[in-house]
């Protein structure tokens, strides 16, 4: 009689199981994760180092995390006035064109969340992200990354792109992903400087889109001071 180990057995069962099976299985893990991050009250609760950022030339900010919901007018007000400051000439320039009301749609849909980044209680510089479901893979989406221009090369873009990767890896996301125009050199820099590729989901050359889609895995907890990442297992 040949005695198999629960591992043994769980392995032969997994072995039984059609590709339907096992992709049904991951898309209800993925579903799962996802649900379990947006139901935490503040997902940059825990990641202290990322709550305060002292710039290059010494001005102390604040950076909070909070659902679209529960931001205060004034500040919704100001992301949507600061989006069309930065992003309108560059949406206007792609196949999308500058659709006003659409673009408010999105960034105000119950599923966003923000980092906001404050100096003096003046808000300087917001993400908007969510985690969700890509392709089938649990995610976190950065839709935007936006600063006040005279807040720019002081290093709080990256700040901010390491407390998305850091809250990405805390609640198992398997990537972080964003769209990036191509015609926006800046942020195409900006994101492979960060270790940001073309992901998978990036349309085909023979596609004629005025975008790419960009990810980044092996994520882990970022040390920003160091800016070195652990994985913590």
């Amino acid at each position: 009689m040949i005695d198999l180990s629960s591992k043994a057995v769980n392995m032969k069962r997994r072995a039984h199981k059609t590709r339907r099976q096992l992709q049904a299985e991951k898309e209800k893990t993925a579903k799962q994760l996802v649900e379990k991050a947006n139901a935490l009250i503040d997902p940059l609760a825990t990641l202290e180092c990322f709550h305060k950022y002292k710039s290059k030339d010494g001005v102390l900010i604040e950076v909070t995390c909070q659902r679209v919901t529960d931001l205060s007018k004034q500040t919704v007000s100001w992301i949507l006035d600061l989006m069309e400051r930065n992003m309108k000439q560059m949406y206007e320039q792609s196949a999308w064109g500058w659709d006003l009301v659409a673009k408010q749609t999105e960034l105000l849909e119950p599923a966003a969340w923000y980092l906001v980044a404050s100096a003096e209680d003046i808000p300087i510089g917001f993400s908007h992200f969510r985690f969700d479901i890509d392709y089938g893979v649990e995610v976190l989406y950065c839709y935007e990354i936006q600063l006040e221009p005279s807040s720019r090369r002081r290093g709080l873009g990256r700040f901010m792109m390491q407390a998305l990767e850091s809250m990405a890896f805390q609640t198992q996301m398997q990537k972080v992903v964003m769209t990036v125009f191509k015609h926006n050199p800046a942020a195409i820099s900006f994101s492979h400087s960060l270790g940001y590729r073309l992901d998978s989901t990036n349309p085909y050359t023979t596609e004629k889109v005025h975008y790419i889609i960009l990810s980044k895995h092996n994520l882990g907890i970022v040390n920003p001071k160091a800016d070195e990442t652990h994985s913590i297992k």
